[in-house]
């Protein structure tokens, strides 16, 4: 079978409002993406493009963005979901033979909505939108599910806020990089129980690119290649109450598609760095199980033994992760830039030493309905 690499990452600085608008922005990853890989527009055999109508408050949003990805007379595709999401449609696109190489481009400016009534639209509406419930909501039921579960408690959470922080002060893409102390987490204002506002992702603006080629389209680009060793894709019920939110089943199939493509067997000792979706902070520990780092509940003994720091056995989110920035739709592709620069050996500051293996995770719908998975090698 033929292979996928990335060939080039670029994306935005993610801020809480940025001046440019989207278009600007996906022209700006755009241009970084192509310049990392050592390419130009014309190497590019097709595009896809990631957005959200609610967000961009237009219909069809994907079609505002085309001139400026570089999508004039080339075949384009859509995604509404998470950038990594598109990244996996966009390997199966190179993969099927009718393109050599892909781009894939996702933005979000979350400042010009409110994340709170945006979310809301996501769930039923007949019985669920009247209640009020929201992104935000909806996890604090799933952390306090996860807590009865398996005896995990707010200062477990605390410890992922204070650990993706405080390496976000290593990352000039991001934010909210910050020096907290579990107390600080503790005492920040509650937002919905158990979750406060440390434990909780900003909402962010951002834009991101990835260039992807199969063996032959590679050729095009001066860059080295990160291959796509492996990825999985997978979701759960859309009605919260049919799920049991306490175990993550789509993220543990999703990860077992990807790791049985990369003959990885046992994902805590063959990884590298792992770059997961923490949009809230009990979320690292519920993903570590679904990623099967450690057995199902056992999620609070990575955090508690600071295997995931920096200087752990498996360093989790050196980026940052998704609590020190999160423009929606952009995260999960922003998790995967960071993994390729990490097997590349240009993360800079974040650089986990002797990296050659890493994970990317993103999720889409409330609670992490819908997982992706992709791991990436030299």
């Amino acid at each position: 079978m033929d292979k996928v690499a990335v060939m080039g990452v670029g994306q935005t600085s993610f801020e809480r409002e940025k001046n440019e608008t989207f278009e600007e922005m996906v022209f700006e990853a755009v241009k970084a993406a192509l310049a990392d890989a050592g390419g130009e527009i014309g190497d590019i055999d097709n595009v896809l493009t990631v957005s959200n109508d609610f967000w961009d408050g237009r219909t069809i949003s994907s079609m505002s963005v085309m001139y400026a990805s570089g999508a004039w007379d080339k075949d384009v595709s859509t995604v509404e979901g998470d950038g990594i999401f598109g990244t996996i449609y966009g390997v199966m696109r190179t993969l099927a033979g009718s393109f050599d190489t892909t781009l894939v481009v996702s933005h979000v400016k979350g400042s010009e909505g409110r994340m709170n009534l945006i979310t809301n639209g996501m769930f039923d509406p007949i019985y669920q939108r009247a209640l009020g419930i929201d992104a935000t909501t909806s996890a604090a039921l799933q952390a306090r599910c996860y807590m009865e579960r398996t005896g995990a408690t707010e200062e477990d959470f605390a410890r992922v806020s204070v650990k993706n922080h405080r390496n976000g002060l290593r990352n000039p893409q991001v934010h909210l990089g910050m020096d907290l102390s579990v107390e600080d987490v503790l005492r920040s204002r509650k937002i919905s129980d158990p979750l406060k506002l440390y434990d909780c992702s900003p909402v962010s603006d951002g834009a991101a690119a990835i260039v992807l080629a199969n063996e032959k389209g590679r050729k095009r680009f001066r860059q080295e290649p990160a291959w796509i060793r492996g990825m999985g894709h997978c979701s759960d019920s859309f009605t919260l109450g049919y799920r049991d939110l306490a175990n993550p089943r789509a993220l543990r199939a999703a990860a077992g598609k990807a790791y049985r493509m990369a003959g990885i067997g046992d994902p805590l000792r063959e990884l590298d760095v792992v770059e997961l979706y923490d949009a809230y902070s009990y979320m690292e520990l519920l993903w570590s199980e679904g990623l099967g780092l450690v057995p199902e509940g056992r999620g609070l003994d990575l955090v508690r033994s600071g295997a995931t720091d920096m200087d752990g056995d498996l360093p989790v989110n050196p980026s940052g992760g998704v609590l020190s920035a999160h423009p929606v739709l952009v995260a999960g592709m922003a998790r995967l830039i960071e993994a390729v620069l990490q097997v590349r050996g240009d993360a800079k500051k974040r650089q986990v030493a002797g990296a050659k293996t890493a994970l990317a995770h993103g999720i889409n719908g409330a609670c992490g309905q819908a997982h992706g998975v992709i791991v990436v090698g030299t």
